[in-house]
């Protein structure tokens, strides 16, 4: 799923931060937006009584809305509580620099741009950056290779990324299955037969049709489609937990098919060469804010973006018909309406939902869908190191972790600076940034959930969950010696209390879930919506998502004004044509009751 490399914006609204060693009622109007029809459209300022869009939120969703109205010629104002970026933004680790350096990025966890988004890349192209032709996308850069870390002695399994010198194959089903195989039997080391039995049932998924994906693969869990209990143990981690937990952030047992499948098949399409932006796996050569959030808000000031930092939305307003205005809370806690033509609400879901008002849900149903939405932990921390450790060029996934931990360097991404001249007291040459994916099992430690430790509890225990997957083979790569300091992202509160708390949950994808995302366009003619929570292409909780959604919210506000402009490019998943022929085959089977032709149970 959707996570790259990056570090955090500096909080604006003071969110408390922990970096240790583990030895030791008035009215405003809101300015307006404007829009650029296709991507490529030439941007232009907001003229003199422009149409004044209010972009609820500054996460990647927030930005992109505003970007695409901008050059579109509405006038926009961006109301974000704590600092631009959400999600994907970096951070300083409070009081940490010394010497006239900056202070060591952090970020709330590690995320990735793989090559299978297409909306995303298109919107950094866009986004001007010093000495860059393609703009902030050309901060991008691939890991050579990935591992999966094992414990209890067993081996590493590493994998090189065949990447730009593969050339793709020939998608037919024997060809899908004969790479598949591959794939699986080079990286995964499962006995023959379950190995064949899953690329059969990889090839159920493939040749589906969209009916059967939406309702008979939405409806049922990954678990059980892949038969996962009558398996091997290894089978069950690698094949069934493994994937969702770590890369989707939802139990197996519980997991949407569709959602599963769908980044699959996407994934291999791109390591086969087929519909890709890029490389299967791309980071950011600094951390992000460097790359990427401040060159964005730089670009969108000069398009004549307003930001409100340091706002909170309490409240959408309903009246005679349309959104009537929005109720904030300033940086000083005064209590203001904001007015505007149109809002984009681009809050993350758990946040968004407590905005609307009881008369705005009662004008669109599909608002009240959204309480059905669940969500997760899924959340970073990192570990500042004094020498860099010999692990991988790349991602790591440490499988058998209690807490399903992944992780990666960071320090050697980011070739055009030098990580202890310029970060931080010189000391620290690296950054091992790690997600947590499971915050309610037992950990090996101190035998207590990640939300029952304290932040020194959960940082030991990471870092002791790091050793076990990493030392077990007789080498020592990560050593106590080795380890300057740590930062656990703040947005966790209350953890090691019975009332812990996360700022920043991940949208999660238990069966039904895509039935209950709601369309960009709502029932209300000047409200719109924005955010990985909907409806788009791409089922999963994303970069990618939030993006696609922001163009899909731009265009429809575009159709409601009557707008001219030209409207956004959304870019599908990539659907490889010969593989098309069998789905229009599995329709018909579909609509008759049959099974998918390989699927024989």
């Amino acid at each position: 799923m959707t996570r790259t490399g990056n570090s955090r914006r500096t909080f604006i609204a003071g969110a408390a931060a922990t970096a240790g060693g583990l030895s030791a009622a008035g009215s405003l109007a809101a300015p307006a937006e404007a829009a650029t029809g296709t991507t490529a459209a030439t941007p232009r300022a907001a003229a003199a009584g422009a149409r004044r869009v209010a972009v609820l939120g500054g996460g990647v969703a927030g930005l992109t809305a505003a970007h695409e109205l901008a050059e579109r010629g509405y006038a926009v104002t961006v109301y974000e509580r704590r600092a631009l970026g959400g999600k994907a933004r970096s951070m300083d680790v409070p009081g940490s620099a010394r010497g006239g350096r900056r202070p060591l990025p952090a970020e709330h966890g590690f995320r990735f741009i793989p090559g299978i988004y297409h909306n995303l890349p298109d919107t950094m192209r866009r986004i001007p950056f010093p000495g860059n032709a393609n703009g902030v996308w050309d901060n991008l850069v691939a890991p050579r290779e990935m591992m999966f870390a094992r414990a209890a002695g067993r081996e590493d399994l590493r994998a090189p990324i065949p990447w730009p010198d593969h050339s793709p194959a020939e998608l037919t089903p024997d060809e899908l299955r004969r790479a598949l195989t591959g794939i699986l039997q080079s990286l995964v080391r499962l006995p023959l037969h379950e190995t064949a039995y899953f690329v059969d049932r990889a090839l159920v998924f493939l040749t589906s049709c969209d009916e059967r994906r939406n309702e008979q693969w939405e409806r049922t869990p990954w678990w059980e489609f892949t038969r996962a209990a009558r398996m091997s143990s290894e089978y069950q981690r690698i094949l069934a937990i493994g994937v969702t937990r770590n890369i989707v952030a939802t139990k197996a047992e519980e997991a949407s098919t569709r959602t599963v499948g769908t980044l699959g098949e996407a994934f291999v399409f791109n390591l086969l060469g087929r519909g890709a932006d890029g490389p299967p796996d791309r980071i950011l050569n600094l951390p992000t804010n460097e790359a990427w959030i401040d060159p964005w808000e730089t670009h969108l000031r000069s398009l004549g973006v307003e930001f409100a930092i340091g706002w909170t939305v309490r409240e959408v307003r309903y009246g005679d018909g349309r959104v009537s205005g929005v109720l904030v809370e300033d940086p000083a806690g005064a209590v203001r309406t904001v007015t505007a033509d149109h809002y984009v609400s681009a809050l993350p879901v758990e946040h968004a939902r407590r905005t609307w008002s009881p008369a705005l849900r009662a004008a669109d149903p599909m608002l009240g869908r959204c309480d059905l939405l669940q969500t997760d932990w899924m959340t970073g921390i990192q570990f500042y190191l004094t020498e860099r450790a010999p692990l991988v060029h790349g991602h790591l996934n440490c499988i058998d972790s209690p807490w399903s931990l992944t992780a990666i360097q960071q320090a050697e991404h980011w070739p055009s600076r030098d990580f202890p001249a310029d970060y931080g007291d010189g000391a620290a040459v690296d950054c091992l940034s790690v997600d947590i994916s499971e915050w309610d099992k037992p950990g090996i430690l101190y035998g207590k959930t990640a939300k029952q430790c304290t932040r020194e509890e959960v940082a030991r225990e990471v870092w002791a969950q790091l050793k076990a997957s990493l030392n077990d083979t007789g080498k020592t790569l990560l050593s106590d010696g080795k380890l300057h300091s740590w930062f656990l992202d703040p947005g966790v509160d209350g953890i090691g209390t019975p009332h812990p708390t996360n700022q920043d949950q991940l949208l999660i994808h238990p069966t039904g879930t895509f039935h209950n995302r709601p369309s960009a366009g709502t029932r209300i003619p000047n409200f719109f919506l924005s955010g990985d929570y909907v409806s788009v292409d791409i089922d999963l909780a994303t970069m990618e998502g939030a993006n696609a959604s922001a163009r899909a919210a731009v265009n429809s506000l575009l159709d409601r004004d009557g707008s001219s402009a030209p409207r956004c490019t959304v870019r599908r998943l990539y659907r490889a044509p010969e593989v098309e022929s069998a789905k229009r085959h599995d329709l018909w089977r579909y609509r008759l009751g049959l099974r998918n032709v390989f699927d024989v149970g």
